[in-house]
This record gives structure tokens, sequence and C-alpha cells, in this order.
């Protein structure tokens, strides 16, 4: 019997708030532990929350980019449960009356190699409703820990319908997240600094069926390969059972990932909503948002990344290996935007920007640290857009402009500026260039006949000796016509 997976998933954002959700406490990871807290955030006797209404703007913006409803009221509830890493023994949270209902977000699937766009389709919403984070814990072997710091930050969390059937599905939903919310400001939707932390509802059923399986809940998985890895395991696991005859041991659980060892251990049996005794919040009002808030932060909305992807290849014809790098990160995208403004030449501002400038940003970072942040560079929009309009002027050979690359990356100043300080301007003396021309097919014979036997390639054989003898000044296109007008003769 052939069995599919049915996978739900809720995702965790940290909103990009200057302050908690409740409170005037800033935020920041990394801060020393325990830090960051204030007799609200601790919820000493007499305390009350008063709402931030950034929060609320993030989660409208959050609403709009997914097309999602945004709910006219909204109101908050207490979720009661007790853990350590809630000081209150209750989270202040959204139940039956969420900001956000519905609404889609569009994925890319990974295509059959690097250079090939996969399949792209739409995961459905439930829903996206606002709560406060808890506190972080930390396991030793005799004892725990717990850090306040993150108790009280706003956390947005996203509720798919049923509707992913594979951990590859699973990926693309989270990567097409964070792309969508970095974009709009919303969240950093950075797994390492737990900024974004996904819980993945799986059950398996015989294809065909249309009645779903039991579930359990993987929870906490805190990176892409994590998710993957986690989401596997569980549908072969499941699968297992069902053809060993053991269905009745898949039961409704709460699951930890163990990454180093690649299993997952049953921590406890799966609540249901009734479980938390949900009731409206006492102390904080019902949220009226009207059309003239929406529309406030509608006009503010970005482009969506895959749209931005599609302009990319249809309007500006970019190849996919270009425009999907673009895509991934969205300061990138407006970097990019911005110097094709200035020159009007998108093929060739992407060549630099994504294999010269990336090169040169992973070069400069920090071991271990990935890459310089784009906005570190001493390179801007118009440092590219002058350095593709000297190309296009005939001023420069692209053989040139890699080496002024490295020197402006590093300097910070214009190409134009590089090019006279260091005598780099194009060679374009025909008379001095023929003469040149010359002296290079006089001196390979076999090229020369490799040439008139039809043998297009066997031009290039001269071009090297000519870049040489002009130290890489003459210009290509130039040389290529006398080449081929003294060949022919």
């Amino acid at each position: 019997m052939q069995y599919e997976a049915v996978i739900g998933l809720e995702v965790h954002v940290q909103l990009k708030t200057k302050t908690k959700i409740f409170s005037r406490v800033p935020y920041s990871y990394g801060a020393p532990v325990n830090t960051l807290t204030d007799p609200v955030v601790l919820s000493l006797p007499g305390t009350l929350p008063v709402m931030n209404k950034a929060a609320i703007d993030k989660m409208i913006t959050m609403g709009l980019m997914f097309d999602c409803n945004i709910a006219e009221i909204c109101k908050w509830d207490r979720k009661n449960y007790w853990y350590p890493d809630s000081p209150k023994n209750y989270q202040i949270s959204q139940y039956d009356q969420p900001l956000c209902e519905g609404g889609e977000v569009e994925i890319e699937l990974p295509g059959s190699s690097r250079n090939v766009m996969g399949e792209h389709k739409t995961i459905e919403l439930t829903r996206i409703h606002l709560e406060e984070d808890p506190g972080k814990l930390s396991h030793f072997r005799d004892y725990s820990l717990i850090d306040d710091n993150r108790t009280g930050v706003a956390l947005a969390e996203l509720v798919t319908e049923p509707c992913l059937r594979s951990s590859d599905e699973a990926v693309a939903f989270i990567k097409a997240l964070a792309v969508s919310l970095a974009a709009a400001d919303v969240s950093d939707c950075d797994m390492e600094k737990g900024q974004m932390r996904c819980d993945a509802n799986v059950s398996v059923r015989p294809v065909g069926d249309t009645e779903f399986g039991i579930r359990t809940e993987m929870k906490n998985l805190n990176s892409t390969s994590n998710v993957k890895a986690a989401i596997e395991y569980e549908i072969r696991r499941q699968v297992r059972l069902c053809e060993q005859g053991k269905k009745a041991e898949i039961v409704q659980e709460t699951r930890r990932w163990n990454a180093d060892k690649g299993y997952s251990i049953s921590m406890r049996s799966k609540e249901d909503s009734h479980d938390y005794r949900y009731f409206p919040d006492p102390d904080l009002m019902p949220v009226k948002v009207d059309e003239e808030w929406k529309e406030s932060l509608r006009k503010l909305l970005p482009e969506k990344p895959y749209n931005r992807q599609r302009r990319y290849m249809d309007d500006l014809g970019l190849p996919y290996t270009s425009a999907s790098v673009l895509v991934q990160n969205p300061e990138l995208g407006v970097f990019f935007d911005e110097a094709v403004r200035n020159c009007g030449k998108a093929k060739e501002c992407a060549n630099f920007i994504v294999n010269d400038l990336m090169r040169e940003l992973g070069n400069a970072a920090p071991e271990g640290e990935g890459s310089l942040p784009l906005h570190e560079s001493k390179v801007s929009s118009k440092h590219i857009a002058e350095l593709v309009g000297l190309i296009d002027q005939g001023v420069i050979s692209k053989q040139i402009a890699q080496d002024i690359f490295g020197d402006m990356f590093l300097s910070g100043d214009m190409p134009a500026k590089i090019v006279e300080a260091k005598g780099l301007k194009q060679e374009n003396n025909s008379d001095e260039l023929e003469q040149i021309c010359s002296d290079a097919i006089a001196g390979d014979p076999v090229a020369v006949e490799k040439f008139k036997s039809g043998n297009e390639k066997a031009i290039n054989a001269f071009k090297g000796p000519i870049m040489k003898a002009t130290r890489g000044k003459a210009n290509p296109k130039m040389v290529d016509e006398i080449l081929r007008r003294l060949l022919n003769q």
C-alpha cells in the first residue's frame, strides 16, 4: 500500500518592534541574560499590560502581504498553562478572534538543478494571530535555567492548512515566508537567533483516502535542515508502524527532535484547545482596525518576492540563476533595481552584483560569519551603474572592470576615478592596434591556417598576445574586427 503525508505547519515569527508587546522594555538578541525585563514582563503584582501599536502594524502588514482577511475587531485571550518559561502562568494570545484569517503564501520547489526554476504553488493559511513570546529555558544534566529576555516579545503565529505533502514543500514555505517578511521589514526571520521557529504537524494516510490520520507535532524546529529531517523521519516512522499493523501506536502527541542523533522522542500527549481554558483577557481592550489604517500600511508594501522574480526574468531578461539570488535577498534586490535605474543595463548589473559583489562580501566577512552585510559595503548601486557604463562606452574592457571592482570594493572610490588614477582607459587607437594584431597573426601561422580552414574559435589564439601587449587595455570589439579583416585578406 502506498501512503502520502499530510503536513501542517505552525510558524512563530518574532516581530521587528523596538520594544516588547505589552511593556516599554527593549529587545535585542544576545543581551546579557535577564537584563531585558521589568515588572510587567516578570508579572509582578499590580502590573498591567499596555498594547504596543507597532506590533499591530507589523501584523497588518504581514496579513496584507499574504492576502489575508484583516479582522475589523480582534481581541485578546489568556491561554492558561504552567511552565517555567511563563512568569504569569498564562500567555496573552488570540483565540477565536485573530487579527488575520485565510490568505496564502507562494512557494518555489527545488528545480532539477541549481540553474532550473522549480514548480511554484500556493500554500493556504488558516490564520495568523498575535501573542507574546515565552522565555528561553536552558537545560543541563541536573537543572534548568531561564532567561526572561525573550519573555513578552511580540510574536506572530502563522498556521497553515494541512495542505503540504512533503518536507521539500515545508522547507520552501519557510524560505518564502522569511524572504517576504524580511522584504516588508516585519521580521529578520533568523532561525539561528530564534526569530523564527517551526512546529510541524505530521500524519500519513493511504493514497486516495480523504480522511486525515492521527497527527503528531514535531516541536520547535529551529533550522530548515531540522524541519526537513524531522518531517522525513516522522513520515518514515508512521508508515513503518502502519505497514507493521501497529497503526494504533500512532497517537496524538508532541515529539522532540534530536538533531544530533537524527530521531525524535515523545515529550507529552498533545493538548487540545479546551485544555488551555481560554478566556478573554480582562486587562486589554479589543482592537478595531479600520480601512484607513489598513490603507496607510498597504501603500508601504514591497513587491512580492516571486512577482519580483517574474519581473526580472520576463521584463528584464535575467537568467534564473541571477534572478533567484536577487529575490532571496530583499536588500540585494533593491540595490539591483537602483543600479538598473541609473544605467539601464539589467544583465550587466546583475552579473556584477551576483558574482563579483557577492564574492567580495563573502571574502570580507570575519571567519565563520558567512558574508558581510550589504549595507556595510563601500560599494553602492551608483558604483555598479558607473562601472557598467564605462564598459558600455568603450572606456574599459570587461577584463579591466574585474580588476577595478576589487579596488573599488576596498577603497570605495568611484570606477572612473580608479580608471583615471591607474591609466586603465581602453586602447582605441586603430592604427596602433592594427600593427599589434598584424604581429600576433605573423607569430602564429598554425592558428591562421586553422581559422582559414573554418575553425572560428582559432581566432582566440591571437587575442591573448594582443591583450598582453596592450596590458589588457585593447578594445575587445575593435580587436575582433581588425583580426577578422586581416585574416580574410
